[in-house]
């Protein structure tokens, strides 16, 4: 018996040229799998022979399409409004992305835009972070070294006014989009600010902003902090950065680290595999699974640990999400740091863009990610091995104690006064803003108490074993 490709009965033929019409690169695929195949029995030539046709279940759906045509038809006959063909079609492409899960999405050129800047971090505008209070846009903070400081806008200044527009009702995205713009145009910001009794004008340049994802600065002597907001194209190298500032302001090695992930909502992967490659000394760091082979990857770190083996612990909860994750999931499984917080959001899924024209995009999941011990976090997130939730602490006020030192005639102490020499020390405005920055976030203090701890420890342990041989 043999298989014939041609002079197939005019019935058969058609059937297969309509379905052959409606195929995808998919389902063209599925068609050369031996194992999707269908035999057919035919004549030839008066000979029985075998026609292998693509198994059904793995083609469009005609009906369905039809059905999608039908309805296509109907919006632009029957619609309260005229809809152009390329917004249904737009809309069509959305929902089919949108209904496959919460990450999958249709990027339009402004969506796309977005998302190139909030990656790699650089952007049009004046360089405020901004937020809302009784409908008016708050001034967070200006960012050092940008149109906006420079200008004077300065921290609680309110804006009522973006040119000629009145902020009031305004949402905070509108508001945004409105301060960004091509760099090299003007933007007058009208603003109230505390003390002043009439509005202030300030016209401010827009210009390329660049978002440090990365922030420093000293807990304590020897103990360092390195908040991530997100993870960007450019954190790993700024990581690194701050970690040789930090060392550079301490004139010595660090003691201790805390890096600070809570409220990072991911970003970049390769940015968190390249954090996490400067703290490791070698091993697998993340690995991802899915359908196709090109999502099948794995990353593992190089050989070198900047720190060393210095003590370190990393805070999430549970706005700590996808790359945040990943960078938390590899320290633990490699015992490099301790984990303290509440459980991650759980992101566990990698989102792949894929450009369609030079405007256009969609963003799809295409696998899943999994720590160095196989473990998936989509939808279960890290748990910390230490549970700190937020909390505010009171500290109570006893009665004083007495001590030797209060007593009249007490012999002198060979170190009296060096305490309150030690008080003296820091008491520059960055040294109090610190330690009101760790009184106010019990995680941090939390965080930097037990770094101190094993940092004790640790250096108990050296001391007893100095001398010893086996």
């Amino acid at each position: 018996m043999k298989r014939v490709r041609s002079s197939l009965p005019p019935r058969v033929l058609r059937k297969l040229t309509l379905a052959t019409c409606f195929m995808t690169a998919s389902s063209l695929a599925f068609a050369q799998d031996p194992q999707s195949e269908e035999l057919l029995e035919g004549i030839q030539d008066g000979e029985k022979v075998e026609i292998t046709l693509p198994d059904p279940e793995k083609q469009l759906p005609l009906d369905d399409l039809r059905k999608f045509t039908e309805v296509f038809s109907r919006i632009k006959d029957a619609y309260v409004e005229e809809v152009s063909d390329q917004q249904l079609l737009e809309s069509a492409i959305k929902g089919m992305l949108s209904d496959l899960d919460p990450h999958s999405t249709y990027l339009a050129p402004k969506d796309y835009e977005e998302l190139e800047e909030s990656t790699s971090g650089e952007f049009g505008g004046l360089g405020i972070e901004v937020g809302m209070e009784n409908g008016f846009v708050k001034v967070i903070a200006p960012i050092d070294d940008t149109p906006a400081q420079k200008a004077g806008v300065q921290a609680g200044d309110l804006i009522i006014k973006l040119d000629e527009k009145p902020v009031k009702g305004m949402s905070l995205e509108e508001a945004v989009t409105l301060m960004r713009g091509k760099p090299g145009t003007v933007l007058t910001l009208t603003i109230m600010r505390e003390g002043v009794s009439a509005p202030i004008e300030i016209d401010v340049t827009r210009d390329i902003i660049k978002v440090t994802s990365v922030k420093s600065r000293m807990l304590d002597n020897g103990y360092g902090y390195l908040r991530i907001t997100q993870f960007q194209a450019d954190t790993g190298g700024q990581f690194r950065d701050a970690l040789k500032k930090l060392e550079s302001e301490h004139g010595a090695d660090l003691d201790g680290l805390v890096i600070d992930l809570r409220n990072n909502p991911g970003g970049v992967l390769q940015a968190a595999v390249e954090t996490a490659d400067a703290l490791l000394d070698g091993g697998l760091i993340v690995y991802t699974e899915g359908r196709i082979q090109s999502s099948r990857l794995r990353f593992s770190a190089k050989s070198g640990d900047v720190m060393a083996g210095t003590p370190i612990v990393v805070l999430i909860n549970g706005g700590s999400a996808s790359a945040s994750e990943i960078l938390a999931g590899a320290l633990q499984d490699h015992e490099r740091a301790v984990i303290m917080g509440t459980q991650s959001f759980g992101k566990g899924s990698v989102q792949t863009v894929i450009p369609l024209d030079e405007t256009h995009a969609i963003k799809m999941t295409t696998a899943r990610y999994f720590t160095p011990d196989g473990r998936s976090i989509q939808a279960t997130g890290i748990k910390p091995d230490i549970v700190v939730r937020p909390a505010e602490l009171t500290e109570l006020d006893g009665q004083p104690f007495f001590t030797e030192a209060d007593l009249s005639g007490h012999l002198e102490g060979q170190n009296e006064g060096e305490g309150k020499a030690r008080e003296q020390d820091g008491s520059s405005e960055q040294a109090q803003d610190t330690v009101s920055m760790v009184e106010r976030d019990y995680q941090l203090r939390s965080a930097l108490n037990l770094l101190k701890g094993m940092n004790i420890l640790n250096r108990r342990g050296t001391t007893s074993g100095e001398g010893n041989a086996e």
